[in-house]
């Protein structure tokens, strides 16, 4: 059985310029089955739904540090639609404080992975959105 392999666009928007943690959660990504595309620091949202469409993405990862995450995910789930972008998930992690978390869920961003979430919860959690079951590991 061939299970479609998930695709995940994983930016860094703005100027916020530590992407140490990005990296590292994309290879993780990559190591879970995912196949990541990283489009680097400094991100504006155009560039980022311009990846994504000519990508085919299921999903759109951001990494945020500089506590603009509730801005730029509105904006950025604004501007999905137009771009045929529907059934693409967005997910954030980063610095994210909790008192944040249910204004994202409202605002429709899939999954949030404030410092310090577990690899295999942010990868479990990413196959479970898109209604897939995670691969085992060591197949």
């Amino acid at each position: 059985m061939n299970q479609h392999k998930l695709r995940i666009l994983l930016a860094k928007p703005g100027l916020d310029g530590h992407d140490r943690g990005a990296k590292i959660v994309a290879l993780a990504l990559r190591d879970a089955g995912m196949e990541v595309i990283y489009t680097g620091l400094h991100q504006d949202l155009e560039q980022i739904i311009t990846a994504a469409t000519q990508e085919s993405v299921d999903v759109i990862g951001l990494s945020i540090m500089s506590g603009a995450h509730i801005p730029i995910c509105t904006r950025l789930l604004e501007m999905m639609p137009a771009a045929g972008l529907q059934g693409v998930k967005l997910v954030v992690g980063g610095v994210i404080p909790a008192r944040d978390i249910a204004v994202l869920e409202e605002l429709g961003v899939a999954g949030i992975y404030p410092g310090g979430t577990s690899f295999d919860e942010i990868t479990n959690s990413i196959y479970d959105l898109c209604g897939l079951p995670a691969p085992v590991a060591g197949r």
